[in-house]
């Protein structure tokens, strides 16, 4: 097959995240499999306008905030060129209702959408825009098969109006090769957030959590995995909430590097108000770590209360506090998750995925779906 993904961002970009990660893992073994994939996507400083990443050839147009507007011209000419079979449109942040311009076999890839919590993520005439985009969706690609990562992300998609026999399910993998619990031993009361470092995310609600625990836990200690345009606001709450000597904002990491933070850390923490799926919670649970999350769509499918790690209420600052205070006073509890986390984890793998998605591009092409 000739595929043509359209997505913002490739796994290059600074700013990528877990949409990006998906999206290579996924393709990069189709592309090994003999089909030829070209990946379209917005240019960011210093990168190459077209190159090989992963088994596919990248082309890079415009900028973070004009490869919209270069997405037609640009996707028609390599449909023509390349004599595309299939098109998939990964809906990561806005769509680009491509079923309005291209008359090509096509599905959808969909993480999550923001529903109203774009507006606390940005600006109002942005958020409304990103709002009025997302909302357009259920009548643009109505006749469009998706595949989503979790029954959290299927279930927004019926309610928004979308057949549920349209949807499918594959979730994300892991590289167990990798992820895995580490020799050099964890450190004590480290606690680790890892991800985007954007608003919706709500990561202070972690840091109000540690002002309420610093005076039980002396040697607690926040590891901040990650880079985003909320990080400057996140470190000035830090300072005013004078524990910025209790928390490490390392920015931008290699994967190696996180997986090391990762393995000496007692617990992994996600806030976030919505997220796909919660590849992060699989990637700490298979370095043995529990993780402790808000009850948001997405998270709840990646942690199972109790089993491995914690739900609570989003938002709830208090919930949050004790949750945490239970996993690191509770040391049979800790070390019964972290079991049960490296066996949830061992079930999600990326040639699995890889293949069922390739299958929903077969029928796509023959007519089936």
């Amino acid at each position: 097959m000739n595929i043509l993904i359209i997505n913002w961002q490739d796994r290059l970009n600074p700013l990528a995240g877990g949409a990006e990660v998906h999206l290579h893992e996924i393709f990069s073994r189709i592309a090994s499999w003999g089909h030829s994939v070209s990946l379209l996507v917005s240019g960011f400083q210093g990168a190459k306008r077209e190159e090989l990443v992963d088994g596919m050839q990248v082309i890079r147009k415009g900028g973070r905030n004009t490869f919209n507007f270069f997405v037609p011209h640009a996707a028609k000419e390599i449909i023509r060129r390349k004599h595309i079979d299939v098109l998939v449109e990964d809906l990561n942040k806005i769509p680009f209702f491509t079923p309005l311009f291209l008359k090509v076999q096509t599905i959808a890839i969909l993480h999550h959408r923001f529903g109203r919590s774009i507006f606390n993520e940005t600006i109002l005439p942005f958020a409304l825009y990103v709002y009025i985009a997302e909302s357009m969706i259920p009548f643009i690609y109505r006749h469009i098969p998706f595949d989503v990562v979790s029954e959290s992300t299927k279930a927004d998609l019926v309610s928004s109006g979308l057949k549920s026999e349209s949807i499918f399910i594959h979730y994300n993998g892991i590289d167990l090769t990798r992820y895995a619990a580490g020799s050099e031993g964890r450190i004590p009361f480290r606690i680790t957030f890892l991800g985007r470092v954007k608003k919706y995310k709500s990561i202070e609600h972690l840091l109000l959590a540690v002002v309420r625990l610093k005076d039980e836990f002396s040697q607690l200690h926040v590891m901040l995995v990650g880079d985003g345009d909320a990080l400057p606001e996140l470190k000035r709450i830090a300072a005013s909430l004078h524990i910025d000597d209790r928390v490490t904002f390392t920015g931008f990491v290699t994967e190696s590097e996180k997986i090391r933070i990762l393995q000496q850390s007692e617990i992994v923490v996600n806030t976030s108000s919505r997220e796909g799926w919660g590849l992060t919670v699989i990637e700490s649970n298979a370095c043995g770590i529990p993780v402790i999350a808000a009850n948001s769509p997405g998270l709840r499918d990646s942690v199972k209360d109790g089993y491995n790690g914690l739900l609570y209420p989003y938002g709830d600052i208090d919930a949050l506090t004790n949750a945490l205070r239970n996993l690191l006073t509770n040391r049979e509890l800790k070390q019964k998750m972290r079991k049960n986390a490296i066996k949830w984890s061992q079930q999600f793998n990326w040639e699995i995925s890889a293949k069922g998605i390739l299958d929903l591009l077969r029928k796509r092409i023959n007519g089936e779906i």
